[in-house]
């Protein structure tokens, strides 16, 4: 099953670092954010990857390009201009990296890669953000509902303390937030049908609106609910909670060696 990646945007709430790069490439632990996504999707078997950029394109091609070189110990002979390897690392993956537009939104650009997908079910994400999410459970229970789409809610927490109040107006509980208090979204990791491109019309297209409201008009939307780990990279804080977490050695999504 092959995984496409959003990874276009513009990135601008994080343009501290986006300015230079595609947000996407921004890395965690010394590797582009990207790369661990794949690392995850690839821990549970999908080492097919549609990677749909956009924004600074060429960065991402360039990363791939010289993955090999980046990732082996390598000794050179100057004298007579040879490298010899000492040590590979290599990815068993196929990486097909299609230029969507650099401002085409996010259904314009999974509807411009629909040729290199296929008339097959596909797994897609967001470029920014990482989970623990059971990907063989979250596409069993894609398989067993038979809808078009199946997206991975999750809850985000409230930004302030919250007031349990009873139906008569008083005040119960002063607490802190909690994970559950907070509102469910669309995490991303989400697994669609082919049928899914007759939703989509052209760049114009945003997938979390016109497209996501069809769908739910038709009950054709589905939603695994995630309550582990899942955070996205929107700000810098969020980058560097995501650097303390691998940097502890305990990353909820390091499900690799």
């Amino acid at each position: 099953m092959k995984v496409a990646i959003l990874a276009g945007g513009l990135g601008t709430r994080i343009s501290e670092e986006s300015q230079f790069k595609p947000k996407p490439m921004i890395e965690i632990g010394g590797k582009p954010i990207l790369w661990h996504i794949m690392k995850y999707y690839s821990s549970f078997g999908y080492d097919d990857f549609i990677i749909l950029a956009g924004y600074k394109q060429y960065v991402i091609k360039e990363f791939f390009a010289d993955y090999f070189l980046h990732n082996a110990d390598v000794s050179f002979d100057l004298s007579n201009n040879t490298m010899k390897v000492l040590k590979d690392y290599t990815e068993n993956w196929k990486v097909t990296i299609i230029d969507t537009g650099l401002n085409t939104m996010t259904g314009g650009r999974v509807k411009r890669v629909q040729k290199y997908i296929g008339d097959e079910p596909f797994m897609l994400t967001y470029g920014d953000g990482v989970c623990d999410v059971d990907l063989d459970a979250l596409l069993k229970f894609h398989q067993s509902h038979g809808k078009i789409a199946t997206i991975t809610t999750t809850s985000i927490a409230q930004q302030k303390g919250v007031l349990d109040v009873s139906d008569d107006g008083q005040i119960e509980a002063f607490r802190e937030k909690k994970t559950e208090d907070g509102a469910l979204i669309n995490g991303g990791f989400m697994v669609l049908n082919p049928q899914i491109f007759d939703y989509l019309k052209d760049d114009t297209t945003v997938l979390e609106q016109g497209p996501m409201r069809h769908l739910v008009e038709d009950g054709q939307l589905m939603g695994y609910h995630h309550t582990g780990f899942w955070q996205c990279m929107d700000t810098q804080r969020e980058k560097q909670k995501l650097e303390d977490l691998w940097a502890s050695g305990n990353a909820p999504w390091k499900k690799w060696d």
